[in-house]
């Protein structure tokens, strides 16, 4: 099976409009899940794709080219951080995103939206936008749909996401309905304002606008969020609102619905996920595009992925294991480092650790996607799934 979507969604004008400023063509499906291709205006990703986070314009210990020998294609970074250091103009003026990060793949920036959620201590959110107090200087700081593309356009990502609401997974349905009206409402405003600014970036490169669907684990919810954000015929969609406290099982009975909610013919991305069970069930729901700031964030904590489930090289009964990480991995931490060695540098706090330990984990994140893709051009996804799912978590793993 293979179909192609362009999504050149450019207005009459001038004639850079004319090539796309994404392309999916997915190659094969096996039941919902599907194998593609994203080509972008930095080059193309193979999908289910996992891409790793560096917020602040830097993927945390990891030098690009390090990035790229993991089997990284696309990276992603992050609106509400950027906005506030060394902020958007200058990033703008120090060339944009992809020269600030020496990288020459396609990226992705949050929108700010995320903080709404993880910041709420530091936020006042009304129908126009929301106020941040900043983590940093403690200055207020507005962030309302239009200032989010704004923002975006001068740093030039690939894709940037709309400004939404993101509430908790404890909260009410009332709570989760607003944030769904609220949500559709800066949609279409992110939509104006990207028009506005000729969907392109400030450094002239087409850029691509990707609407966010909430409704916590409300079905209904879900779906008349999906409504609202399809009507706009954006070039992507993203799930947002899960892994925020609602747990596996609930995460999974929304992701079932994904295929009839969202188009076939776009990218659809479900946003800061990256435990592996989680990425197989979505992967299994149609879903293209993962995040998590997971394989950094654990591989400072000394823990490391493998196909048998996790490590925790802190752990005494590593000291003197000559063995690798994972014998299966090619990374370079694994080809070099034993685990004894590695526990010794987290216990010495050099910093080699840290970096070894993240490179091992980007890579394994790479491979996994990659298995994952094998499987389904060879349609044996569900079953492998399975086999996974009992190396990894066990039995009791579903």
């Amino acid at each position: 099976m293979q179909t192609r979507a362009d999504f050149a969604l450019f207005p009459s004008g001038p004639a850079r409009y004319r090539a796309p400023m994404l392309q999916l063509t997915v190659h094969a499906t096996d039941g919902p899940a599907r194998l593609g291709q994203l080509a972008t205006p930095h080059g193309e990703i193979a999908t289910p794709a996992f891409m790793p986070v560096g917020t602040a314009g830097s993927v945390k210990g990891i030098t690009p080219d390090q990035l790229r020998a993991t089997g990284t294609e696309m990276i992603l970074a992050n609106t509400y951080h950027l906005m506030l250091r060394p902020g958007d103009a200058c990033v703008e003026r120090l060339g944009g995103l992809h020269t600030m990060m020496a990288w020459d793949g396609p990226i992705l920036t949050d929108s700010g939206g995320y903080q709404v959620f993880s910041l709420a201590h530091l936020r006042t959110l009304d129908e126009e936008g929301v106020t941040f107090q900043s983590h940093i200087d403690g200055a207020d700081v507005r962030l309302t749909p239009r200032r989010a593309v704004e923002i975006q356009h001068r740093l030039g990502a690939d894709v940037m996401m709309q400004l939404d609401e993101c509430p908790p997974g404890e909260a009410s349905r009332d709570a989760l309905l607003a944030a769904v009206q609220r949500s559709a409402a800066w949609a279409r405003r992110c939509r104006e304002a990207w028009d506005a600014f000729d969907r392109q970036t400030a450094h002239g490169r087409r850029q691509a606008l990707f609407g966010i669907q909430q409704g916590g684990v409300h079905r209904d919810l879900r779906a008349e969020s999906a409504r609202a954000l399809v009507a706009l015929d954006l070039p992507g969609y993203a799930v947002g609102g899960l892994s925020v406290g609602e747990g596996h099982q609930a995460m999974c009975e929304v992701l079932q619905d994904i295929p009839d909610l969202l188009p076939a013919d776009r990218p659809r991305y479900l946003m800061g996920v990256g435990e592996p069970r989680d990425i197989l069930a979505a992967v299994a729901s149609g879903i293209d595009m993962f995040d998590c700031v997971l394989p950094t964030r654990n591989g400072r904590n000394a823990q490391a992925f493998t196909w048998d489930g996790r490590l925790k090289l802190r752990n005494a009964c590593h000291s003197e294991v000559a063995q690798a990480i994972d014998d299966r991995c090619g990374c370079y931490a694994c080809r070099h480092y034993s685990r004894g060695v590695i526990r010794h540098l987290f216990m010495a706090n050099e910093m080699l650790g840290p970096t070894l330990v993240s490179l091992h984990n980007l890579h394994f994140f790479a491979d996994f996607m990659a298995a994952i893709r094998q499987a389904i051009a060879a349609g044996e996804f569900a079953d492998r799934r399975a086999a996974w799912l009992e190396e990894m978590y066990g039995s009791a793993t579903a």
